[in-house]
């Protein structure tokens, strides 16, 4: 478990599968470069993505806030949140060194006419981040130096404190991770989409037990399963559409498996952290957008027949230096692999 915020400071020269949508405005992102930026202003705007259903394959620009973090091959991904920090999973980062963060990316492979890099100077992974029970797992990274905006690169909004997201909503979530359990994308690796509804937090413990989802996930996914994010996708966005604006409910965190029929995908609840992730930016903040959901919530009428608990315990000390940094960990024998985790 880790307590305090872990900031790794780097020179600037070191260097699951189904997800979103949303009808968006027409008017173009203007370019940033040399002007300050009210960020609630420009996020959650996809100018080429104007439609309401998506297939598997994502065309460029559906999603300009979906990045890749590359060590060097893709492990992992994130959501641009401003112009020069992106949100993500904190189990992505055992470290930072060597990482670079890739925009504007349509596949892994061929030319990506729009894409920039930038390495990380600071990765900052939430102060109770417990990579044992995958609570908290959220981290940010600064960008070497900040981005300019277009179609193919713009930022996110985030979802606020106060957002609801209830079960059967209809969310969205990208990424280049594996389509099945074990079965990597297929060449040329186009980033891909796939829409899941939430399921509630109540209907998620009835299948992980009671301890395993805290107030700090939202699940999402079909109970019959076939859709859901996988290995690979970690730390990437699970988006809502309200109105003309995206806004990021989760971040992808684990799962049993990918897509088995009642594990739906567990995601780090964006909303429960507005005041830390404010605290962390102090200067062009993020924006952040209230999603309410409208009726009744299903999930308030759950019950289990059944319940599942898990116990794990897991030590883990971290010692953090400036320009290098160094982590040591003592825990349980079980290794979970880069990417979604799964068990």
């Amino acid at each position: 478990m880790r307590r305090g915020d872990l900031i790794f400071v780097f020179t600037p020269t070191v260097q699951k599968v189904s997800l979103i949508s949303f009808l968006v405005s027409s008017s173009r992102v203007e370019s940033t470069k040399n002007k300050p930026v009210l960020f609630f202003a420009v996020c959650g705007l996809a100018n080429l993505n104007n439609r309401i259903v998506g297939g598997q394959d994502a065309p460029a620009g559906f999603w300009p806030w979906q990045v890749s973090l590359q060590r060097p091959s893709h492990f992992c991904g994130g959501s641009l949140i401003n112009s020069q920090w992106v949100l993500t999973a904190a189990h992505c980062f055992p470290s930072a060194s060597g990482v670079n963060v890739v925009l504007g990316l349509q596949s892994l492979q061929g030319s990506n006419p729009n894409n920039v890099s930038r390495t990380i100077t600071t990765l900052i992974v939430h102060p109770n981040y417990n990579s044992n029970t995958n609570d908290n797992d959220i981290a940010l990274l600064q960008l070497s130096s900040p981005v300019t905006f277009n179609n193919y690169i713009t930022p996110v909004c985030l979802a606020s404190t106060n957002s609801t997201f209830y079960s059967g909503v209809n969310t969205w979530v990208t990424g280049w991770g594996n389509i099945g359990s074990g079965v990597s994308l297929p060449a040329p690796q186009t980033l891909q989409e796939v829409q899941v509804p939430i399921v509630g937090n109540r209907q998620c413990k009835c299948s992980y037990g009671a301890g395993s989802i805290t107030d700090n996930m939202v699940c999402a996914g079909l109970l019959e399963g076939g859709k859901d994010s996988c290995q690979g996708d970690s730390g990437g966005p699970l988006v809502i559409k309200q109105n003309n604006r995206w806004i990021q409910a989760g971040v992808v965190s684990f799962g049993r498996g990918c897509a088995l029929p009642n594990f739906p995908g567990v995601y780090t609840r964006v909303s429960q952290y507005q005041t830390w992730i404010n605290t962390q930016i102090t200067s062009n903040q993020p924006g952040f957008i209230a999603f309410t959901s409208t009726g009744t919530d299903s999930d308030l009428s759950v019950s289990c027949s059944t319940t599942t608990t898990t116990t794990t315990t897991t030590t883990t000390t971290t010692t953090t230096t400036p320009i290098t940094t160094t982590t040591t960990t003592t825990a349980s024998t079980t290794t979970k692999p880069t990417g979604k985790i799964f068990y």
